[in-house]
């Protein structure tokens, strides 16, 4: 599709400690922002990806969730929702901005400025498929049924 987007070589704080995307061992990486922890959307997806996340595993996938949340609201969101994947916090809206999914919305009326709910597929580092404006329920099953046509090709 694209390669315009490179991984960005620079550690971020996750759940489970420092990450750095262009070092992920995986050959098959999914890359998604989500706009808060804690929302039904959010949770909706972030669940879905965690209930078939060994499938990912088993196509040599690493799903990696990032929003603007702290470490802290992250845990939480993990623990409530018994959640398997790693989530980064991106408060300085680095990564966001590396991926342009900071757009304008409209919150009750008013324009907010907020995350796109965007994934990205990578195979060895290079960029093979994005989503742009994605609908959380369904979501994760779509990108495993990609991720299987692509290792196909």
């Amino acid at each position: 599709m694209t390669d315009s987007i490179q991984l960005p070589n620079q550690a971020f704080p996750t759940t489970t400690g420092e990450i750095n995307l262009a070092e992920v061992a995986s050959e098959w990486l999914i890359v998604y922002f989500y706009p808060k922890d804690s929302t039904p959307g959010c949770t909706t997806q972030a669940v879905d990806f965690s209930c078939i996340q060994d499938q990912f595993t088993e196509q040599g996938a690493t799903i990696i969730g990032i929003s603007r949340d702290s470490v802290k609201s992250h845990q939480n969101f993990t623990e409530k929702q018994a959640l398997k994947i790693n989530l980064i916090s991106d408060k300085e809206e680095v990564l966001c901005q590396h991926f342009d999914v900071i757009k304008e919305k409209n919150m009750y009326g008013k324009k907010v400025m907020g995350i796109e709910r965007s994934t990205f597929i990578f195979h060895n580092g290079k960029l093979v498929k994005e989503y742009r404006k994605v609908k959380a329920a369904g979501h994760a099953e779509q990108v495993l049924a990609d991720l299987k046509a692509l290792k196909a090709a």
